[in-house]
C-alpha cells in the first residue's frame, strides 16, 4: 500500500512539473505570451484551493482505495489533454482538471498513511510517501530534455503524454494491489463507520484550537517553501553564478529531502513532534540567514539545511494534524483539506510576494529578511499548537 501510494504522489510530481522545462516549446508552439502561459502554470494550484476540501469529504466517505483511482483517472486524462491541446483555452483546461486530481492524492496520503500504521510508525511511513513528489519532480526536470525530447524527436506533445502513461502505469498497480484481501478488510472497517455531515464536520473541526493554528502554520510555511521553490535559482544568479551552476545548486535542497525526510519522520514520535516541527523551523531559519552570504560552503550549508525541512514539514504537521484529539483518522480526509487549502494559499502568495519584494528593493535581501520574520513567528505558533494541544487532550 505504501508503495504504490508513492508511486502515485510520483505521477503526481511528474504531471506538475512537466510542463516547466517545455514552456518555450509550448509557446511557441500555441503561440500564446509568457504571461498567459504563468497563469496556465498557476491554474491548478487555484483549482486545488477551492476543490481540497470537497476533496477530503470525497476521501472520508468513500475510502482512499476509490480517492486515488479517480485522482488517477484525472491526472491522466490532464496529461492526455495537454498533449491535445491548441491554444490557450484547451491548455487552461486540461492543466486545470489536475487540480481537482491533484488533492485527491495529496489527502489521500495521509489518511492511508493513518490507516495502515500504527502511530508511532506514522512519521516515517509519512516521511517516505511524501518523497514521490519530489521524485517525480526531479524526474520531470531531468529527463524531460536529456532523454524524452531527443527520443521523441523534440515533440513536446509526445512527452506529455508518456508522463500520463507513467500515471497510468501507478494507477494500475495501485487497483491491483488494493485487491488484497487486507485492503479490502481496511476499506470495510473504514466504510461501517459512522458518517457525520460534511458541514457539520467542518465546523467541529474548525473550533478544534489546534486546526485554526495548523491552519496558519501552513499558510506561512507553504509561503516559505513555495517562494524557494520558484525563486532559488534565481536568487543564486543575483549572488554571481551562471545558469548551469545556479541549476545544480538549486537541485540540492529537494536531493537532501527525498533522503532526510524519512529519517526526520522516524524521529518525530508522538512525544517528540512539536520539538522536531520547532527544529525544523529553526533548520529554515537558518538557511534563510545562511543564503544571503554568497560563499560556496555557507551557502551549501544553508541549502542543505533547506533541503532538511523540506516534505519532513509536510509530514510531521500532517501527523499532528491528524493525531489532535477530535480529528483522528476518521475525520483525516476533512482535516487534509483543509490544511491542503490553507497552504496552498500560501503557496500563490509566498512567490508573488517574493516578486514584489524584489522588485521594490532590486534585490532578494528585503525578501530574504521578512523571511526570517515570518520564521520567527512559525517557531512561536508550534508552542501555542503545543500548549493548545495539552489543553484539548486535558479537556
Amino acid at each position: 500500500m505504501l508503495a504504490t501510494g508513492w508511486l502515485a504522489y510520483l505521477g503526481f510530481g511528474l504531471t506538475s512539473n512537466s510542463m516547466a522545462p517545455l514552456v518555450a516549446q509550448i509557446t511557441a508552439d500555441l503561440g500564446i505570451s509568457n504571461s498567459a502561459m504563468g497563469f496556465i502554470l498557476g491554474t491548478w494550484q487555484l483549482v486545488y484551493i477551492g476543490s481540497a476540501f470537497l476533496c477530503g469529504a470525497f476521501i472520508d466517505r468513500y475510502g482512499v482505495r476509490r480517492g486515488i483511482l479517480v485522482a488517477g483517472v484525472l491526472i491522466i486524462l490532464s496529461g492526455v489533454l495537454r498533449a491535445e491541446a491548441g491554444g490557450f483555452t484547451t491548455l487552461l483546461l486540461a492543466v486545470g482538471i489536475f487540480g481537482l486530481g491533484g488533492p485527491l492524492i495529496s489527502i489521500g496520503s495521509p489518511k492511508l498513511v493513518s490507516q495502515w500504521f500504527a502511530p508511532a510508525e506514522r512519521g516515517r511511513a509519512m516521511g517516505i510517501i511524501i518523497t514521490g513528489v519530489a521524485v517525480g519532480a526531479i524526474l520531470s526536470l531531468t529527463l524531460t530534455h536529456s532523454v524524452l525530447m531527443p527520443l521523441f524527436h523534440g515533440n513536446w506533445r509526445h512527452v506529455m503524454l508518456a508522463y500520463a502513461g507513467a500515471m497510468l502505469a501507478a494507477t494500475l498497480l495501485w487497483w491491483l494491489v488494493n485487491l488484497h484481501p487486507a485492503a479490502r478488510e481496511v476499506e470495510r472497517h473504514a466504510a461501517a463507520e459512522h458518517k457525520t455531515p460534511q458541514l457539520e464536520t467542518l465546523r467541529a473541526l474548525l473550533a478544534l484550537p489546534a486546526v485554526r493554528i495548523v491552519m496558519l502554520m501552513n499558510v506561512g510555511s507553504f509561503a516559505f517553501t513555495h517562494a524557494f521553490n520558484n525563486w532559488l535559482p534565481e536568487l543564486l544568479r543575483h549572488g554571481g553564478m551562471g545558469s548551469e551552476a545556479a541549476g545544480y545548486w538549486a537541485s540540492i535542497p529537494p536531493l537532501v529531502g527525498i533522503f532526510a525526510s524519512p529519517i526526520l519522520g522516524r524521529f518525530a514520535s508522538p512525544e517528540r513532534r512539536f520539538r522536531v516541527l520547532a527544529l525544523l523551523f529553526t533548520a529554515s531559519l537558518a538557511a534563510t540567514i545562511l543564503l544571503q552570504f554568497s560563499s560556496g560552503p555557507v551557502m551549501l550549508v544553508g541549502l542543505v539545511l533547506q533541503g532538511l525541512t523540506r516534505g519532513a514539514l509536510t509530514a510531521v504537521v500532517m501527523m499532528v494534524l491528524i493525531e489532535t484529539r477530535g480529528v483522528g483518522t476518521k475525520n483525516a480526509g476533512a482535516a487534509g483539506g483543509l490544511y491542503f487549502t490553507a497552504g496552498e494559499i500560501g503557496g500563490l502568495l509566498g512567490p508573488f510576494l517574493m516578486g514584489v519584494a524584489y522588485d521594490v528593493s532590486g534585490g532578494f535581501g528585503l525578501a530574504l529578511g521578512s523571511t526570517s520574520v515570518l520564521l520567527a513567528g512559525l517557531i512561536v505558533l508550534v508552542w501555542f499548537l503545543r500548549r493548545a494541544d495539552a489543553a484539548h487532550r486535558e479537556g
